[in-house]
């Protein structure tokens, strides 16, 4: 361990799960509910049970789907988005050429980038440890391979990074909202056809991610209308 912090929206930094990686968070609820032993927790447990069966199915049918005309651009999406070095880049293009209003959408990404980093590797891979996909044994081709991150799989850090940047950004610049949700959608499936996240994990990210960017934005003008 080097002591230092994981990088922003990197899947790093957290110890890797331990075994049982086909044990979802559904699962763990659904065990959780059943032990109330009340009809309506026996139905939520179903329907969580069901929840995490087609969770694993999706991955399986991507992973199993040849598309040999986006492997390689999915591939470089996913390496790109590496510890939020897109987002980071995108910033800065705002901070140089979008004036006042771009450094401040800059600014605003920049600090979801970090908080939701900080709730998904520092908090939420905590608490529920999930091991990363067997994309071999789903038969992902090599073709689409990034590094397997060593990690917990749940939930994902890049789809909370991406969103997170996306909805902090598109505050400040509703011109912006649309593309960059579209761009952070597609990073989070990348992780998905990559073989190296279930789509639930995306979709946890993608949530914890946009509720993060929505908090900064409120916090960020707050403190604009609270100034002078």
């Amino acid at each position: 361990m080097s002591g230092h912090p994981p990088e922003p929206g990197s899947d790093e930094g957290v110890p890797p799960s331990p075994a049982g990686g086909d044990e979802t968070v559904e699962d763990r609820l659904a065990d959780r509910a059943a032990a109330r032993g009340t009809p309506r927790a026996d139905a939520a447990a179903r329907v969580l049970r069901e929840l995490s069966d087609i969770d694993q199915a999706v991955y399986r049918a991507v992973a199993s789907t040849p598309s040999p005309s986006i492997d390689e651009p999915m591939r470089r999406l996913s390496d790109a988005a590496n510890r939020s070095v897109l987002w980071l880049a995108i910033a800065g293009g705002l901070a140089v050429a979008g004036g006042r209003q771009g450094r401040r959408a800059a600014l605003a990404g920049v600090v979801s980038i970090g908080a939701a980093s900080a709730t998904v590797n520092l908090g939420m891979k905590s608490l529920h440890r999930r091991d990363r996909p067997d994309r071999a044994g789903a038969g992902v081709v090599e073709g689409r391979h990034v590094k397997m991150p060593t990690s917990s799989s749940f939930p994902s850090g890049h789809s909370a990074s991406g969103f997170a940047f996306a909805t902090a950004v598109g505050r400040e610049i509703p011109v912006l909202a649309l593309p960059l949700r579209l761009l952070a959608g597609a990073v989070a499936y990348s992780r998905v056809h990559t073989g190296v996240h279930y789509p639930g994990d995306t979709v946890a990210g993608s949530l914890v991610g946009g509720a993060t960017g929505l908090a900064v934005g409120d916090l960020m003008s707050r403190i604009g209308k609270d100034r002078p």
